[in-house]
C-alpha cells in the first residue's frame, strides 16, 4: 500500500487542518446520534409517562386536580413527600381510563363497561375505570409539556450545533484538500522541470499534462469526499453499534453482523474496480495525449485532408474510455444503493417481526420509545454503510491517480543545486566521446576535438550525422556513453546540470516563445536582466528593425509559441535573448536555417556582436553561413569524417566540397 502511505504523507503536512475538521465531524455525528435517545425519553418518559404510577397528593408543582383531588405522578414526588393512596391513568385501545386504585401496568387489557380487564401471566384482575374526556386527559399531560418542550429545544439545539459543527468539518477539510493538492502539483511541477530530457522522449505531453490536472483533481476527492465519508461513516457505525448495545444487545450483537458484510463487499468491489479504473485513467491520459497532438498539427492535418482519420482515431480512444465508464457503471449499480436498500428492509422485518412479536407476550413488552429509537437507530446504521459503498467509486479512482501521479514522482530526477561559478573561458574539449539514445545503438562514435576561448566550430553533415547530438551533450540533456567533455579542463559531468547550463546559450531552428511579451521572452524574467539590457540586446542583433512596427513594441503580447509573430521575428527575439544572458558558451543550431534572405542579413550582422568573446558552435544548414568559422567538422554516420577550415576543406575537395558545391550550384551563395 505504498500509494495510501505517500497519501497519508501528504496529508500529514496539514494535519492541524484536518484533525480539526474529523473533531467536528466526530462531535457533529455525536450530536446527531443523540436524537434518537431524545426521541425515547420524550416517547416513553412523557407521552407514554402517564401511564406511571400515580398517587393523591397536595396542590403544588406538578400535581393534576381531577374530580376534586390532587394527584401527581411517582416520578416528581420530592425526597421525603408524602404519599397518598396509587392510582392509575391507561390507555385502552384509543381510550384514556382513570382507575382508582393499585393495577399491573403491563399485560393485556380491555374494557367492558365500566370494568379494566388486565390479564397477565394466565391471570386476570379487574378494577373499576372511569373513561376520561380529551379535555381532563390533557389535565393529566401539563406538568410533562414544560419537560417535553425543554427536550425539543435541547434536540433542536442539537441540530443545529451538528449543522455548525458539519459546516466546520466541511470548509477545513475542503482548504486542507486545497492545499495538499496545491503543494502537490507544485512539487510534480517542479519535478517535470528536474526530468532528464531522455524521459520526455516517450512520454507525450498529454499524459504528463493528465497526471499534472486530471490525476490530481481525483486525489482531491479522496481528502474531501471519501476521507469525509468514510471517517463520519466509520463513527456513525461505531456510534451506532455502541447505541444499539446500550439499548439492547440482541440487536447490538445481530448488528454486528455487518462489519464482515462490508469488508467482503469492499474486497469483490475492489477486485474490478481497480482494473477498470486504471484502464480509464489511462485512456483519460491517451485522449489528453492525442488532443495536445492534434491541436498542436492542425494545420498538417487540415492540409492533408486527414481530419477523417484523425476523427476516427479520437473516437476509437473514447468509446473505450466508454465503454469500461459503463461496465464501472454497472459495478456501482449493482454494489450500491439498491443492495443496500434490500438489507435495509430486510433488517426492518426481521427486527419488526422479532420484537413484534416478544411484545405480544405478556411480561416481555418493548416500550414504544424502545421500538422508535430502535428502527430509527437502524436507519442510521444503514445509511453510513451506503455512504462508504457510494465512495468505493471515488476511493479507487483516487489510488489509481494517485499510483500514476506518486510513479512519476518516483521518476528519477536531475539533482538540483545552488552552486555558482564564475563565467567560463569557454575551451571546450570533446575526448573520445560515444553516445547511443538506446544502448549500444551509439549514433556519435569515438568524437574527438578542441573549441578555444572565442573560436567559432561548426558542425555541418546530412541528418542524422549526429550534429545535435553533440550539443545535446555539450548541454548535458543526455549524458555521454564513453569518453569525456571538459570545459577549461574540468569534466562536465562534475559540475551539476543548471551550474552547467548558467553560461551557456542557445538559439534553435525554431525557437520557443512563452505567453507574455517580447520582453519577457528575451529576459525569462530573470531578475539580472534589466529592461535596459533587453533593449540594447534587442538593438545590438538589430532586432529593433524587424520589430519596430509592432503598436506596442517590448510589450506587445506573444501568444503561446509565438504564432502571431513571423519566423524571422521569433528567431531576432530568440537571438536577443541569448544576447542578454551573456553566456561564454553559445550554440546556434540552424538558426537561419528557416529564415528569409533580407532578415538573414540582418541577423548575420547581429551574429557577429553575439559571437564576439565567446566560444561558437554553429550547427549549420546553410554552409554559406560558415566560410568565416575558425574550424568546421564534417560529421558522416556518427564520426568526424573531416576537419578544417572552409578554405582547407575546399582544397580537400573532399565531402564537404561536395555539398558546398551542391548548395551553390549556379546561383552560388543563395542555395538553401
Amino acid at each position: 500500500m505504498k500509494v495510501v502511505k505517500k497519501l497519508f504523507n501528504y496529508a500529514a503536512l496539514y494535519k492541524k487542518l484536518i484533525i480539526g475538521a474529523l473533531i467536528m465531524l466526530a462531535l457533529s455525528v455525536a450530536a446527531d446520534l443523540t436524537g434518537p435517545f431524545v426521541a425515547k425519553k420524550i416517547i416513553d418518559s412523557h407521552i407514554l409517562g402517564i401511564e406511571s404510577s400515580w398517587y393523591e397528593a397536595g396542590k403544588g408543582k406538578d400535581a393534576v386536580k381531577y374530580d376534586g383531588n390532587w394527584y401527581k405522578r411517582a416520578d416528581y414526588f420530592a425526597k421525603g413527600e408524602k404519599k397518598g393512596r396509587e392510582v392509575h391513568v391507561l390507555q385502552v385501545g384509543n381510550q384514556f381510563v382513570f382507575v382508582d386504585e393499585a393495577v399491573p401496568i403491563d399485560g393485556r387489557r380491555t374494557l367492558e363497561n365500566q370494568s379494566l380487564i388486565i390479564k397477565k401471566d394466565g391471570k386476570e384482575q379487574r378494577a373499576q375505570a372511569v373513561k376520561l374526556t380529551s379535555h381532563e386527559v390533557m389535565g393529566f399531560y401539563q406538568p410533562e409539556i414544560p419537560r417535553i418542550i425543554k427536550l425539543v429545544a435541547f434536540y433542536f439545539s442539537l441540530v443545529i450545533l451538528s449543522s455548525i459543527f458539519q459546516y466546520g468539518q466541511s470548509f477545513y477539510l475542503q482548504k486542507a484538500a486545497n492545499r495538499i493538492i496545491q503543494k502537490m502539483r507544485n512539487d510534480i511541477f517542479r519535478h517535470i522541470s528536474r526530468l532528464p530530457i531522455r524521459y520526455f522522449d516517450n512520454m507525450p505531453a498529454g499524459k504528463v499534462v493528465a497526471r499534472v490536472t486530471n490525476d490530481t483533481e481525483a486525489i482531491r476527492e479522496l481528502y474531501v469526499t471519501v476521507l469525509a465519508n468514510f471517517f463520519s461513516s466509520t463513527i456513525n457505525i461505531f456510534g451506532v453499534l455502541i447505541a444499539l448495545f446500550i439499548l439492547d444487545p440482541r440487536v447490538g450483537t445481530i448488528g454486528l453482523l455487518l462489519i464482515p458484510i462490508i469488508v467482503i463487499w469492499t474486497m469483490v468491489y475492489r477486485k474490478f474496480a481497480s482494473k477498470y479504473n486504471h484502464i480509464i485513467r489511462e485512456r483519460v491520459s491517451d485522449i489528453n495525449g492525442m488532443i495536445n497532438e492534434s491541436i498542436s498539427g492542425m494545420s498538417i492535418i487540415q492540409a492533408f485532408g486527414r481530419e477523417k482519420e484523425t476523427k476516427q482515431s479520437f473516437e476509437n480512444l473514447n468509446r473505450e474510455h466508454f465503454s469500461y465508464q459503463n461496465k464501472m457503471l454497472h459495478l456501482n449499480s449493482l454494489t450500491g444503493g439498491n443492495l443496500i436498500g434490500v438489507i435495509k428492509v430486510l433488517a426492518l422485518m426481521a427486527f419488526v417481526w422479532y420484537f413484534g412479536g416478544i411484545s405480544l407476550t405478556a411480561g416481555s413488552a418493548i416500550s414504544l420509545g424502545m421500538m422508535y429509537a430502535i428502527v430509527d437507530l437502524i436507519s442510521r446504521l444503514l445509511h453510513p454503510l451506503h455512504g462508504i459503498v457510494n465512495q468505493f467509486a471515488n476511493l479507487e479512482q483516487a489510488l489509481v491517480a494517485g499510483e500514476r501521479t506518486f510513479s512519476l514522482l518516483d521518476e528519477k530526477g536531475l539533482a538540483v543545486s545552488d552552486e555558482n561559478i564564475s563565467r567560463y573561458k569557454g575551451n571546450v574539449q570533446f575526448e573520445n566521446v560515444s553516445f547511443g539514445y538506446k544502448d549500444k545503438e551509439y549514433v556519435l562514435r569515438d568524437i574527438s576535438f578542441s573549441a578555444k576561448q572565442g573560436e567559432t566550430v561548426a558542425l555541418v553533415g546530412h541528418t542524422g550525422s549526429g550534429k545535435s547530438s553533440i550539443m545535446n551533450l555539450l548541454f548535458r540533456f543526455y549524458d555521454s556513453s564513453e569518453g569525456q567533455i571538459k570545459i577549461d579542463g574540468r569534466n562536465i559531468l562534475d559540475i551539476p546540470h543548471q551550474t552547467l547550463r548558467e553560461h551557456m546559450g542557445i538559439v534553435l531552428q525554431d525557437p520557443y516563445l512563452f505567453t507574455g511579451t517580447i520582453a519577457s521572452n528575451i529576459s525569462l524574467n530573470h531578475k539580472g536582466i534589466t529592461r535596459e539590457m533587453v533593449e540594447k540586446a534587442l538593438r545590438d542583433v538589430g532586432g529593433d528593425k524587424v520589430l519596430k512596427h509592432l503598436p506596442l513594441g517590448l510589450d506587445e503580447p506573444v501568444i503561446e509559441k509565438g504564432g502571431t509573430l513571423s519566423s524571422g521575428q521569433r528567431q531576432l527575439i530568440s537571438f536577443a535573448r541569448a544576447l542578454a544572458f551573456n553566456p561564454a558558451i553559445l550554440i546556434l543550431d540552424e538558426a537561419t536555417a528557416s529564415i528569409d534572405t533580407e532578415t538573414e542579413a540582418i541577423i548575420q550582422e547581429g551574429m557577429e556582436v553575439l559571437k564576439k568573446g565567446r566560444t561558437t558552435f554553429i550547427i549549420a544548414h546553410r554552409l554559406s553561413t560558415i566560410k568565416n568559422a575558425d574550424q568546421i567538422l564534417v560529421l558522416e554516420k556518427g564520426r568526424i569524417a573531416e576537419q578544417g577550415t572552409h578554405e582547407e576543406l575546399m582544397e580537400l575537395k573532399g565531402k564537404y566540397y561536395q555539398m558546398y558545391e551542391l548548395q551553390a550550384g549556379p546561383h552560388k551563395g543563395m542555395a538553401g
